[in-house]
Order: C-alpha cells, then sequence, then structure tokens
C-alpha cells in the first residue's frame, strides 16, 4: 500500500533514509487527519448502498470507516440504504444511472440483489460487497467480499456458550429472510453442546422485540443464554430478561458503546466483533486500489474482518474506540 502511494504521490522512496520515509508518512497522515487527500488521483465517486433500517449503529460504524477511506483517497462517497430488499437493488439501478466510477452494496437477500450487481459489471462499474453474501458475491460478479463468515461466526458463539457451561440457549432473529442472520443462528446451534431455539421478532419495533423475548423468558424459565444478532438489540433484551426475572445471560453479535459498556459492567457476557469500520474502510480502499492499480483482493474468497469474541476483559480498552465510533 505504502509504494502505490508513494507512486501516486511522485515520492520515490529508493535510496531514502528511513527518517525521510518516515517524515512522508507522517505527511501523508497529517493531510488525512485534516481531511485532506494524501493521494492525487481523479476525485472518482463511490456509491454504497445497504441492507440498514433507519438507525442502525453498525452501519454508522460502516460508515464512518468507509468516510475515513474517502478522504484518504480523495474519493467522493455517498450512500444511501432500504432494508426492503426491492428497494436497495432501486436504489442500486439509480447509481448505476449516475455512472458512479465504484459500488459497495451487502447483500441481506441476494436473490433481489443478483440482476442489478450483474447490470453494474456490465456496465463498467466494480462492485465490492460487504458484510452479507459471501457465498453469492463471487457469481455475482463482485471483486471481493469484506466481512466476516456468518457461519464460522455463529460456530465461535456455540462454543464460548459451551465453554460457559449454558445449556438453552435462544437465539433471537430481528430481520426475517435475511440469509447471515440464518447462518449465525444455524452455526452456533453446531457448535454448541446444548439446545438452541429460534425467536423470530421484528427488528423495526423494538418494544414488539422486548415483549417477544419477556414472554419467551417467561414462557421458558430453563433458558439459561439470549444472543441477539445486532449490537441495539441487547440492551432490549437485557430489559426483557429484567422484566421476566430470568437469570439468562445476554450475549450479542456486534458491537457498539452501549455493548461496550454493558460487557464493563456486566449486563452482557460477550459479544462477537466482525469490525465493521474495517468492512467501510477497505471496501473504499479496494475500489480505489482497483481503480489506479487493477488490484484485487481476496482471490475469489471473502476477505475476512472478524469473528472476534469480545468479553469484559477487553472492555475497557475497546470503549474508547466504540465511543468514537470506530468500533
Amino acid at each position: 500500500m505504502g509504494a502505490v502511494l508513494a507512486a501516486v504521490l511522485g515520492v520515490s522512496l529508493a535510496g531514502c533514509s528511513s527518517t525521510g520515509g518516515l517524515r512522508a508518512e507522517q505527511e501523508r497522515a497529517a493531510q488525512t487527519a485534516g481531511g485532506k487527500a494524501a493521494v492525487h488521483t481523479p476525485r472518482w465517486t463511490i456509491a454504497m448502498v445497504t441492507h440498514s433500517g433507519d438507525g442502525d449503529t453498525f452501519w454508522d460504524i460502516v460508515q464512518n470507516g468507509a468516510k475515513q477511506a474517502a478522504v484518504k483517497d480523495n474519493i467522493n462517497f455517498v450512500y444511501a440504504h432500504d432494508e426492503e430488499a426491492q428497494r436497495q437493488s432501486q436504489l442500486v439501478q439509480s447509481y448505476i444511472d449516475q455512472k458512479v466510477d465504484g459500488l459497495i452494496v451487502s447483500l441481506a437477500k441476494p436473490d433481489a440483489m443478483k440482476a442489478v450487481v450483474q447490470k453494474a459489471e456490465k456496465a463498467g462499474i466494480p462492485v465490492i460487497t460487504v458484510n452479507s453474501g459471501a457465498e453469492e458475491s463471487k457469481a455475482f460478479g463482485a471483486l471481493s467480499h469484506i466481512g466476516q463468515d456468518e457461519t464460522v461466526a455463529g460456530e465461535a458463539v456455540g462454543e464460548e456458550l459451551t465453554k460457559r457451561g449454558r445449556k438453552n440457549a435462544l437465539c433471537v432473529l430481528h430481520e426475517q429472510g435475511n440469509v447471515g442472520h440464518e447462518q449465525r443462528c444455524d452455526g452456533a446451534a453446531k457448535t454448541f453442546k446444548g439446545t438452541m431455539q429460534k425467536l423470530y421478532v421484528d427488528g423495526t419495533n423494538m418494544p414488539d422485540v422486548q415483549a417477544s423475548i419477556e414472554s419467551k423468558l417467561q414462557a421458558d424459565p430453563s433458558i439459561d443464554a439470549v444472543v441477539t444478532l445486532g449490537a441495539p438489540f441487547a440492551p432490549t433484551a437485557v430489559k426483557a430478561k429484567e422484566q421476566a426475572e430470568s437469570k439468562a445471560e445476554i450475549d450479542t453479535f456486534d458491537l457498539n458503546a452501549q455493548v461496550a459498556s454493558g460487557l464493563k459492567d456486566g449486563s452482557l457476557g460477550f459479544a462477537v466483533d466482525q469490525q465493521p469500520y474495517l468492512q467501510g474502510y477497505q471496501a473504499v480502499d479496494l475500489l480505489w486500489l482497483y481503480k489506479y492499480n487493477a488490484d484485487v483482493l481476496g482471490g475469489g474468497k471473502p476477505v475476512l474482518t472478524g469473528p472476534q469474541v469480545i468479553t469484559k476483559q477487553d472492555a475497557a480498552a475497546l470503549q474508547e474506540y466504540a465511543k468514537r465510533g470506530t468500533r
């Protein structure tokens, strides 16, 4: 990466002292920190379209990473989202019509996105997929997929639950039809030595989420672990546990400031972090590299950003980063 940037800036590192090389890196870092591009390539436009609903803190972190990379790479970054798959597809089509220079899309419901991703490829617009759809990414014509393997992440959860001595776990799915969510729960069930149940809730209605979890915990006191599939749902599960007077441990996929605080104070057991900041940052950076130097990472396999199991002992160190919106 350093060599590519040096070429763009016209800086030759050959024959330079280590001090000179360090100075050049510091100057580029200072430019980026000050909101200035670290390269002199054309100001390409890259659009990101995700399946996020309104107010989803996970995707705020993805955007933060994308925006930081965009500043560094002299990219005009634009973002749109819709949790309904057909409308997400229409948003992608609108950016194809605008002839953007690159596209980043999530494939939570891949069947609805296949045709439009292939349209982008035929139009000569490079596409990188993030977060969801690792299995379909290459077949749809994307250059790379950035994210975690959802089945592997689920398996990590099942192993952690077993390690903690849990026997009867509840996996809460907040978006029906999301293939990644099913893979997470199924992966957890595969490695968990106890019993894993699924509970489908309406993730767009948080009071309904709380009521559904509370009702399930009241009906089945043997449930000793609740796993939510997104950071915003973890505090809601904690409230449901308290109202149901349950002793179940609340665990979650993904990390944000609230989850970091919950891990620190013990109201949450563990979280599985897929590092969303990296997903946004790397996607923009890889599209810049492709436009500049025809570079591609992954070789047809996902570029993994997780899973990483986070516990109470990790929370204090990560809390600062979570508060600033990068973890």
